[in-house]
């Protein structure tokens, strides 16, 4: 038997104590069937899919003024949960008009058919292959969620991306699809001197080579969803069901009125921005002044 001294005893409780902290966390697998949407947290080097509750009930129908996008993503999905053939899609556009709110509603309505969502934060990209190992044996489909994604260029996470898309050793599984939103179209900031050196091939313009890689990314993509701000009166329907909603929450009603509409345009005009999300912050703030003027 070997009789340490109390502080190799320490020192070694400290390597062990530091070891450890580096290995991966006992989880328990994540029970899909209770289970509609997950995270994947980084850990060390390596992460873990974390279960998340779902907490926003958004549906379809409470969307506004993006019927084409809708029916785009809704029959993509669908496509997809039957087996068919179906699109990784970039959902890109204006900020606050719906993009993140159209997926979610998706997995709202389709949650009972097997669709589950998987959402990555740009950093965590790098371990798409890990994340794909952990689910392409599952009986459900997977919509892995890329929310606000930009990216500057030469970042790794980007070239992983590029490759899972491309149908490379990184490319997704059969039960996987890739769905990311972005202000940016082609997901990399685009500059003047971009187009500098293009040229006319057979009397055609071609793009110069730092605009061709700037779209190769997004090109890989099946769909290109746009969103785009509101006319006035999409943004005022917008206002009227949001409101309808906030205040059927709390058991009353609050009628429409000419002063309830000329705010909401000021509102719009103070955000400098017609749509969704302007409508469901002006009708939180409308709301709970109402209610206090009525409790006063």
């Amino acid at each position: 038997m070997i009789n340490l001294k109390p502080e190799v005893v320490a020192q070694l409780e400290r390597v062990l104590g530091s070891v450890e902290m580096l290995l991966p966390r006992a989880i328990k697998p994540i029970d899909w069937s209770t289970c509609h949407a997950a995270n994947w947290r980084r850990h060390s080097f390596s992460g873990y899919l974390e279960p998340v509750k779902v907490t926003d009930n958004t549906r379809l129908e409470e969307l506004l003024g993006v019927e084409k996008q809708k029916e785009i993503m809704v029959s993509n999905t669908r496509q997809f949960l039957k087996g068919l053939p179906a699109n990784n899609a970039l959902l890109w556009g204006s900020r606050g008009t719906g993009k993140s709110s159209l997926v979610k509603a998706l997995l709202n309505k389709f949650a009972c058919e097997g669709l589950r969502v998987i959402q990555v934060e740009k950093e965590d990209l790098i371990y798409l292959s890990e994340i794909f190992s952990s689910v392409e044996d599952q009986p459900y489909r997977f919509i892995l969620l890329c929310d606000d994604l930009t990216f500057e260029i030469g970042e790794l996470s980007y070239k992983m991306l590029k490759s899972a898309l491309d149908g490379s050793v990184y490319s997704a599984p059969e039960n996987v699809l890739i769905y990311v939103t972005s202000n940016r179209r082609h997901l990399l900031p685009e500059y003047e001197s971009d187009k500098i050196g293009g040229k006319f091939v057979n009397g055609e313009l071609q793009q110069s080579e730092a605009m061709e890689e700037k779209v190769s990314l997004s090109d890989r993509f099946g769909l290109w969803v746009a969103f785009h701000v509101f006319s006035q009166d999409r943004y005022l329907d917008a206002v009227r069901l949001c409101v309808e909603r906030e205040a059927k929450k709390r058991g009353v009603e609050i009628p429409w009125s000419k002063d309830l509409e000329l705010d909401a345009i000021q509102w719009s005009h103070d955000k400098s921005k017609r749509c969704g999300r302007t409508a469901f912050q002006f009708s939180k703030n409308w709301v709970g002044r109402y209610l206090l003027a009525q409790a006063a």
